[in-house]
């Protein structure tokens, strides 16, 4: 059978999935209430269904009054015992994987339950979708003809007490059906390589001489992967090493930062970009149009989502409403119950709703990644836009970035203290120093409320990071990989203390 032909079949197949999406699009409450009560009567026979009587609850009133709302740490107590071997405790099925990713206070690393049925209805199902949408939106797309480069997560999958456990993209690609493996690049073998470093030059030697059409991948990540392509090859575009290659299928850090550096590596105009919101608890948005940043929520993947108020976030007010009460502009935190069993688990990521009819959302940052010492309220959607306005205004570009409180000390008021990575930096620091202080006050008038005047906070201090400063830091910690980010806003000095140390050093 011929690629054209191949082609042609699967894209008739993919876009026989929209009439599904067109029901929930139609009736997205509906579908909604009906999972959540198809999830609650699947789980009333286990530990936690009997504990809060699932088989009792007929509505979502009831189930917000019976299940609390709990983070990782409030779960991780139950998910050690599944990890162990026990059933049936959270949900009904076998628990075979969990996802391995960053810690909280309580433990330095998170395992994230994942069920046969959010491996298949969610993160599969998600995967067919967005390749479902892109071709819906681009008829001559030949994604088919040729393969995508996915850049996972460097961890290798271990066995524990007869679970597994590994990066989820590892584990993704190692429950994969053996066909699957003939349409991407690197290699199952290449993919699940433990060292990073090596892992890079092996996927540039693969991947160099294929056919290319796509990649998936961070957007940190796949940048220092295409950069170690075109030094190896030698070329200035990434055109001229895969010239088929039509999209960037990218999600796990916002992209705004890194948006001029693809720009400059992937000069075509009609090369896209197709966002995706996806984690290791489950897949969630999907962007649904060309050249767009709004992500369509999808409501018929096993995931039941509620939302709270970042206003009343973590205050004795806090509570959590429905999708079907959610309104525009609004920043929130998101709470999911899921077909792994995860019920009101809180995420740790903010959103807010940019239409209604659809849902559709963008990532405004995560609960804990925000700088509010002070009361300034300062998420990352502010931080990043403010530094491509400014990078824009000073012809500079960043690589890489974080920011935390410089705590009031006697009679010193307070201020926020950045590190940013350059890789062209600005002519005059301080007048990007200055920018971006004005840039955030018309960005955030609670930040402009208390640089009023120098009332509460001084203007920003910024240093300039010495090259390769976030990456070493990641090596010393032992975080190389697609599946770690840098902490972009914090609320403590943790990390930027740690970082200035190293960025006396060289490595």
């Amino acid at each position: 059978m011929s690629i054209p032909i191949v082609n042609s079949i699967a894209s008739w197949f993919l876009k026989k999935r929209f009439h599904q999406i067109e029901l929930f699009l139609k009736y997205p409450n509906e579908v909604q209430n009906e999972l959540l009560m198809n999830l609650i009567q699947f789980a009333k026979d286990t530990e936690i269904g009997k504990k809060h009587d699932f088989a009792s609850i007929k509505n979502y009133k009831t189930f917000a009054e019976r299940v609390p709302i709990k983070n990782y740490d409030g779960w991780q107590d139950v998910i050690e015992r599944s990890r162990k071997g026990e059933s049936n405790i959270f949900w009904p099925t076998p628990i075979k994987w969990f996802a391995k990713s960053s810690g909280t206070t309580r433990s330095k690393s998170k395992f994230i339950p994942v069920s046969e049925e959010s491996l298949e209805d969610c993160h599969y199902a998600a995967s067919k979708d967005l390749l479902c949408m892109y071709l819906n939106n681009n008829e001559n797309a030949q994604l088919f003809t040729g393969k995508s480069l996915r850049l996972g997560g460097s961890k290798q999958l271990y066995k524990e007490n007869g679970t597994v456990f590994g990066d989820l993209s590892a584990i993704l690609i190692d429950n994969m059906p053996f066909w699957a493996e003939f349409s991407s690049t690197p290699s199952n073998k290449v993919s699940l390589m433990s060292d990073w470093e090596y892992k890079m030059q092996a996927i540039v030697d693969e991947t160099r001489h294929e056919n290319v059409t796509s990649l998936a991948g961070v957007p940190s990540w796949m940048l220092v992967l295409l950069n170690n392509v075109l030094e190896t090859t030698g070329k200035k575009s990434l055109h001229d090493v895969w010239p088929n290659l039509e999209v960037y299928f990218h999600g796990g850090v916002s992209f705004t930062p890194y948006a001029d550096q693809y720009k400059n590596i992937l000069p075509n105009s009609g090369f896209k970009y197709y966002e995706i919101y996806n984690a290791s608890e489950g897949f969630f948005a999907i962007q649904d149009q060309n050249n767009s940043k709004d992500l369509l929520l999808m409501l018929d993947y096993g995931i039941f989502y509620e939302f709270i108020p970042m206003d009343i976030y973590a205050s004795s007010e806090e509570k959590a409403i429905p999708l079907s009460e959610v309104e525009l502009d609004k920043n929130y935190a998101v709470i999911i119950t899921t077909n792994a069993g995860l019920w009101r688990y809180k995420i740790g990521d903010t959103v807010r709703f940019t239409s209604l009819n659809p849902y559709r959302i963008r990532v405004s940052g995560r609960t804990k990644h925000h700088i509010n010492v002070f009361g300034e309220e300062l998420i990352i959607e502010n931080a990043e836009n403010a530094l491509k306005t400014v990078c824009n205004a000073t012809h500079s570009e960043i690589v890489e970035y974080t920011a935390a409180p410089v705590f009031m000390q006697g009679k010193e008021k307070g201020a926020h203290e950045w590190l940013i990575e350059f890789k062209t930096p600005p002519a005059d620091i301080n007048y990007f120093t200055e920018l971006l202080d004005r840039t955030l006050m018309t960005l955030n008038s609670d930040y402009e409320a208390k640089r009023y005047n120098n009332i509460t906070l001084n203007q920003p201090k910024v240093n300039i990071a010495r090259k390769n400063l976030f990456y070493d830091w990641l090596k010393q910690n032992k975080k190389l990989g697609g599946q770690h980010k840098i902490p972009r806003l914090s609320n403590t000095r943790e990390y930027i203390d740690e970082l200035l140390v190293l960025n006396l050093q060289f490595v």
